[in-house]
């Protein structure tokens, strides 16, 4: 069995808030409480063992970054234990941990030198550190010169070259942009590959369920659920859906943030691109079709450009409603299809839903264009076309399903 490497045992977290300053000293003098208190996390117990990949979701305020700081090492507990076996690495707020006015290499020394590096061990991973953040001409300048996208690609390096036991991760899979924020989801995979724990705390639910062997959700400072991905997930979603209904019935749930959310990431030079992306009913091209539920062929004509020094990307289409929920999707890894290209990298392909089963109401398109695995998003196509269905016959729900009557 693989030994339990973090253990907490009724930890919480709360805070004191004043209504004036002068009654801080107030309370000191006089003994009597002046404040209120905050619970951001109640006591929890929690045992993680080593090479496990935690997943942690919850809405805004739940409690997912108290306790990711507090396993980081960064907050102290209220009550309770917390054990920790190994070293704790954390990609928490990028390049919060940096001196403005020290340069990138003093502040490589002082960030590896706060994780329990040596000198020695230091100047050992030193170069390595430089070279996978790639900006070796600005080390000697203040990092207050330096812009968002230095700080995070120096920050992600420091964070993942100290060979850390435990690795924390909030919202934050791949960083930087194009050829970076491949190479830094690849780092992160090395790691799972390679057995470390890892917490990794997103919106991005896709990726939660792909990546992680238990998910954790949080509410109000507790722990909702844990278990299977699927599971918790399934859970996590209709909940969000059931919010967005109540809070805001007439808004749609893509703006609510209801639907869950997918880390996207911008197209840049390097890295796989999607060139176009047409929709065609019986063959019509057009931006937004009607179409008799049953009845047409659907098909996605998509146009991509794959990148030399990469493996072959994946394509994926999602269709959703109009309350922004996920109604279905292809894949092209899930389906065991591979993209081929010419001599330019160029490359298409085409999706078919023949008689398309969905039943009244108005759907969106979109298109990702993947990783070789299928979780990471080079790019992502959104309102690729609307398709406003009408149907003939009084069948209720979302699809028609392939079925048939037998008498007796």
């Amino acid at each position: 069995m693989p030994e339990t490497i973090i253990r907490l045992d009724g930890v919480s977290k709360s805070y004191r808030s004043y209504a004036r300053d002068i009654d801080r000293v107030l309370e000191i003098i006089t003994g009597k409480s002046r404040h209120q208190s905050f619970n951001a996390l109640e006591p929890l117990s929690l045992s993680v063992a080593s090479g496990e990949v935690i997943g942690v979701v919850g809405k805004n305020g739940a409690g997912k970054s108290t306790l990711l700081k507090l396993l980081a090492g960064t907050l102290q507990t209220s009550t309770g234990s917390l054990s920790i076996h190994g070293r704790v690495s954390a990609i928490l707020e990028l390049g919060a941990s940096f001196h403005p006015e020290m340069s990138g290499h003093d502040n490589v020394y002082l960030t590896c030198a706060i994780q329990g590096l040596t000198r020695s061990e230091t100047d050992a991973a030193y170069a390595a550190i430089v070279d996978f953040a790639g900006i070796p001409d600005f080390m000697q300048r203040a990092v207050k010169t330096y812009s968002s996208g230095m700080l995070m690609r120096l920050a992600f390096s420091i964070a993942t070259h100290v060979n850390p036991d435990i690795l924390i991760i909030d919202e934050a899979l791949s960083v930087g942009d194009g050829v970076f924020a491949r190479r830094s989801f690849d780092r992160i995979m090395e790691f799972r590959k390679a057995g470390k724990t890892i917490f990794f705390c997103s919106h991005s639910l896709y990726q939660v369920e792909a990546l992680c062997d238990r998910v954790l959700w949080l509410d109000q400072g507790r722990i909702k659920s844990q278990g299977a991905p699927a599971r918790v997930i399934t859970g996590y979603s209709e909940f969000l859906q059931q919010q967005a209904a109540i809070l805001a019935p007439a808004e749609p749930a893509a703006a609510s943030g209801a639907a869950p959310v997918v880390a996207v990431a911008t197209t840049h030079a390097g890295v796989p691109q999607v060139l176009n992306v047409s929709v065609r009913v019986d063959g019509r091209l057009a931006k937004v079709h009607t179409l008799q539920s049953c009845q047409n062929l659907v098909e996605v004509d998509i146009k991509f450009r794959a990148a030399a020094n990469l493996p072959m990307p994946s394509i994926g289409v999602v269709i959703l409603g109009g309350d922004g929920r996920y109604i279905a999707s292809a894949g092209t890894l899930n389906d065991g299809i591979t993209l081929h290209t010419g001599s330019d990298h160029s490359g298409s392909i085409t999706l078919r839903f023949p008689d398309f089963p969905l039943l009244k109401g108005c759907y969106v398109l979109e298109v990702y264009l993947l990783c070789e695995q299928g979780l990471h998003i080079y790019e992502r196509v959104r309102q690729v076309a609307e398709l406003n269905v009408e149907q003939h016959s009084l069948e209720l729900g979302i699809v028609s399903l392939a079925h048939h009557w037998l008498a007796h």
